[in-house]
């Protein structure tokens, strides 16, 4: 089974189908609730429902699989497309009528999309809000299940964002670092240090990985977290104390920043 090592949750679907075609492209879905990776997963359990997707996201960030890449899913309401793309569904923690997503859910939608992108050989997202362009990947890669179906998925949050996104997508893989918000970086804030668990340790986990520590973002602390922030602070000349305070976050900000 092929899946992206972000993967959290492991719940597969009996609804997919071997793939016979390259993977070149991908579908970014809402799941018009705010259900968790588990519960998505428990969905798609339902033979009878018809439906899957390769990835889920929750609004805390976490990602689940329920059909490996190497299979296609039930999910853009078009057999032929779904062959084509990973599909994606994203959690909504607004409802109507933007379908608004969390930041937490968009960051690892991002990174998401940048694992699948390098392992399936994709060098570019491309998006035109063009209908008429589905099936021409060359030019437009990215699709919208509206296209196919009744329905507002990916809603209108999402789908404003798809130019946004794939522009971000497009940035880390030619090698730029991504950017991190000013409240996620105040966030990371006060001092973490060996033994911090919860939300600021793993964002801070994942500000790391931003600079290639391919850490585990758990939200633990420990040994290997610690290591990873000493290294850092050598690199930039701070004191590596292995503690994360307002000089790490001042130079951490200036770098992401540029």
């Amino acid at each position: 089974m092929i899946m992206s090592n972000l993967t959290r949750v492991t719940m597969i679907s009996p609804n997919k189908k071997k793939r016979t075609s390259d993977i070149v492209g991908f579908g970014v879905h809402c799941m018009a609730c705010n259900a968790t990776v588990v519960s998505l997963g428990n969905h798609f359990s339902n033979k009878s429902r018809k439906a899957s997707s390769n990835y889920g996201i929750s609004s805390d960030g976490l990602i689940g699989c329920y059909v490996p890449e190497d299979y296609r899913s039930q999910c853009t309401s078009n057999r032929v497309v779904d062959d084509h793309i990973i599909t994606i569904e994203v959690a909504n923690d607004g409802r109507e009528p933007d379908w608004h997503v969390s930041n937490a859910a968009l960051d690892a939608l991002v990174a998401l999309l940048e694992d699948c992108c390098r392992r399936n050989n994709i060098p570019e997202l491309k998006w035109k809000a063009d209908k008429s362009l589905v099936g021409q990947y060359d030019k437009q890669n990215m699709v919208a299940h509206r296209w196919f179906a009744n329905k507002a998925c990916p809603g209108d949050y999402l789908y404003n964002l798809h130019g946004s996104i794939a522009a971000e997508v497009n940035r880390r893989l030619n090698g730029g670092v991504a950017p991190v918000q000013q409240d996620q970086m105040l966030a990371a804030l006060p001092t973490i240090k060996r033994g911090a668990t919860g939300e600021k340790a793993r964002l801070l986990q994942q500000n790391l990985n931003r600079f290639g520590c391919g850490l585990k973002d758990d939200g633990k602390f420990g040994p290997a977290s610690v290591a990873a922030l000493k290294a850092w602070q050598t690199k930039y000349r701070l004191a590596a104390d292995g503690s994360y305070g307002p000089k790490s976050y001042q130079k951490m900000k200036e770098l992401i920043e540029g």
